[in-house]
């Protein structure tokens, strides 16, 4: 018995992170309602993804050509890397238009309960961009929970020969939340994030 291609579409999208069989079924008839023109372009995007889609040879992000356009572009400060642990990151700090440096990906976090190890993680290769491109300020922004915390640590420790400056984003409260609603982790981390008016 041949499963039905409606299901067949159902089932596939629900492998998709935070899509349950609801939402599945509700984006397989859209696109059943598709034009078929659009169809064809999302089918045809996720080929090329696919196809064509790699790691920088630099730093790691993910790209179509290589090296990736951070790391080509000649307007880009290469004195300066923004260290995140996947290029999803890179896409949130993209968006804020402040940062003009250059990223290095990690491609996740120390966690050694589920045997990632910094020899799992592309430190050592940034250790080398260190070495080599004249690098004056490491900017880790690595997520603020227990395994981004480690990571940045353990970072923070091996550049601490290199006589470079090493810095840490900022967190803490997000902007329109109330202080009264706040976990401690979080108020002190505001707190120590403090600065200057």
């Amino acid at each position: 018995m041949t499963q039905n291609i409606i299901d067949e579409l159902i089932n596939n999208l629900t492998k998709l992170p935070g899509i349950g069989r609801k939402t599945a079924q509700r984006l397989s008839f859209f696109i059943l309602n598709m034009p078929d023109e659009d169809a064809r372009s999302l089918a045809q995007a996720v080929l090329n993804l696919k196809d064509k889609a790699r790691f920088c040879s630099i730093c790691f992000n993910i790209t179509d050509i290589d090296p990736c356009a951070f790391c080509a572009s000649p307007s880009r400060d290469k004195t300066r890397i923004c260290v995140v642990e996947e290029p999803s990151n890179i896409l949130a700090i993209e968006k804020t238009g402040i940062f003009k440096g250059t990223y290095h990906v990690l491609l996740g976090s120390l966690s050694p309960a589920d045997g990632i190890t910094p020899e799992r993680l592309k430190i050592k290769e940034l250790i080398a961009r260190i070495q080599v491109d004249g690098i004056q300020e490491i900017i880790l922004a690595t997520n603020p929970n227990t395994k981004g915390e480690i990571t940045a640590r353990y970072i923070n420790e091996l550049l601490k020969p290199f006589n470079i400056k090493v810095t840490r984003i900022a967190y803490g409260l997000p902007i329109g939340s109330d202080i009264e609603f706040a976990d401690e982790v979080t108020l002190t981390k505001a707190l120590e994030g403090r600065r200057d008016m």
